[in-house]
């Protein structure tokens, strides 16, 4: 038994003068010389109350089980009693049609906020605003749904919604629907995935939704029904809190679509070239093009599952460790270390 360092003095009082194997318990203390008899054992009979009162909590305390902590990071899988609060961002645009679709197809599964861009913001990756300030308006574009637009980037949005807008951490963020893809390297420069990742940062499971078609006009009937899909699956499942869900839905007809793949990300790049230009005033200028190209020929990759109709899945992560080069790094180097 280990006491608070206050109850150890109690204790050591206790076992000093109150022994009940010699049945000294109702003798007091070896009187000092001087001392008033009387007085000493009215003492006597205070402390020994208060020994004995101390004991008791020391021994109880002692003898109470230790709550076990939880280990490990996972979130619970959302309550159905309280409804749970999403968060929906995109780097499109607070007005864009993946988002409205978005909103639509996962409005009735929770308390939907939603904090987005105030213009386009496409390939803006993780970026954040430093340089000048920025600002919030209330928008009416969803209905009842409560809606910001944010003069920032989609990372910028997610912060300010989590620290300003909703004072809390949501329980699920959902980017999107973008138009065009992100699927392979585009997530790298995707403002649609970097709003998801910031909110794993935040450790706030999340999911980024594209559907491959840079079309005004384009058809998210498949999207919508996918999402929602999706959405569902998070919210029943006890997710990591870092979770992060890169999700591409092909632009076919939603009757053509063979379900949900589960896969990673494809080895595949872009083969850029720059257009070169001259502006009115005899000025040079570029402009970036370039070929998609997969280099990947796995039947288990984003860009295989999306160019078979599927809807790709691939679970990402912040963490950048290139775990098994640092494993050999460490035996190579180990001299120089």
């Amino acid at each position: 038994m280990t006491l608070h360092p206050k109850l150890f003095n109690a204790y050591y009082f206790s076992v000093r003068y109150i022994n009940p194997s010699n049945s000294s318990l109702s003798s007091p203390p070896p009187r000092l010389p001087g001392h008033n008899t009387r007085s000493s054992n009215a003492v006597w009979t205070t402390r020994k109350k208060q020994t004995l009162l101390l004991l008791h909590m020391a021994t109880k305390k002692a003898a109470s089980p230790k709550k076990k902590k939880s280990k490990g990071s996972k979130a619970p899988a959302i309550s159905r009693k309280t409804k749970p609060v999403i968060l929906i961002t995109n780097d499109d645009g607070v007005t864009a049609p993946g988002i409205l679709n978005l909103v639509e197809s996962v409005k009735d599964l929770g308390k939907i906020v939603v904090v987005a861009p105030d213009k386009p913001q496409s390939g803006m990756g993780h970026a954040i605003t430093i340089g000048q300030p920025l600002r919030l308006h209330k928008v009416n574009t969803f209905g009842d749904i409560e809606a910001w637009s944010c003069t920032g980037t989609p990372v910028d949005c997610v912060k300010l919604a989590v620290d300003k807008v909703l004072h809390r951490k949501p329980d699920l963020c959902l980017s999107g629907i973008n138009h065009g893809a992100n699927h392979s390297i585009n997530v790298i420069y995707s403002g649609t995935m970097s709003a998801a990742v910031e909110a794993a940062i935040e450790s706030i499971p999340s999911a980024g939704f594209s559907l491959l078609d840079y079309n005004i006009e384009a058809d998210f009937t498949g999207a919508r029904k996918y999402a929602r899909m999706v959405v569902e699956h998070m919210l029943n499942t006890k997710l990591d809190k870092h979770t992060v869900l890169n999700v591409n839905f092909p632009s076919v007809p939603v009757e053509l679509l063979h379900g949900l793949k589960i896969c990673r990300q494809a080895y595949a790049k872009y083969e850029e070239d720059f257009l070169e230009r001259q502006d009115p005033h005899g000025r040079m200028y570029y402009w970036l093009t370039g070929e998609f190209v997969n280099f990947d020929k796995g039947t288990d990759t984003d860009v295989w599952a999306l160019d078979n109709n599927y809807v790709s899945v691939v679970p990402v992560q912040f963490d950048m460790t290139h775990y098994e080069l640092k494993s050999k790094l460490e035996k190579l180097w180990t001299n120089d270390i």
